[in-house]
């Protein structure tokens, strides 16, 4: 159980900078099932890495200086779950921390992310988001 726990400690690492995340992405399968809850612009659920990405990732690097930074707070793994409790440490285009907490349940097949739900502060993303596609456009 170590072996595994290690491998998820570097994996979940790998989001702490954008150029070390296609690593992280390497490891999640291309049809995974991610179903990001709240009631924010980049809720809802998607059926492909390709449109997770897309919709979250993609759309939070054009609102924050030097792209996504997450942080690994805490890792609990258990069987085929890793529970990632992450911290952003970005900033908004607008010189804002983007402080947001993030909880990703995520159910592995092997060594691949093949389903995640993710827990997080709908009103930071919806108020950062909203805020700075209008204001940098």
């Amino acid at each position: 159980m170590t072996a595994i726990r290690d491998d998820r400690v570097a994996l979940f690492g790998r989001l702490q900078d954008p150029t070390t995340q296609p690593e992280f992405w390497a490891r999640v399968a291309d049809d995974v099932d991610w179903t990001v809850e709240g009631t924010h612009p980049l809720a809802g659920r998607y059926h492909s890495k390709k449109a997770f990405v897309a919709a979250t990732f993609t759309r939070l690097a054009g609102v924050l200086q030097g792209g996504v930074r997450l942080k690994v707070e805490h890792l609990y793994v258990d069987g085929d779950t890793t529970i990632a409790e992450l911290q952003s440490t970005s900033t908004s285009k607008e010189g804002a921390p983007f402080a947001n907490r993030y909880c990703w349940v995520c159910r592995f097949d092997g060594d691949t992310i093949v389903e995640v739900r993710a827990y997080l502060d709908s009103a930071m993303v919806d108020y950062t988001v909203l805020r700075n596609e209008i204001s940098w456009e």
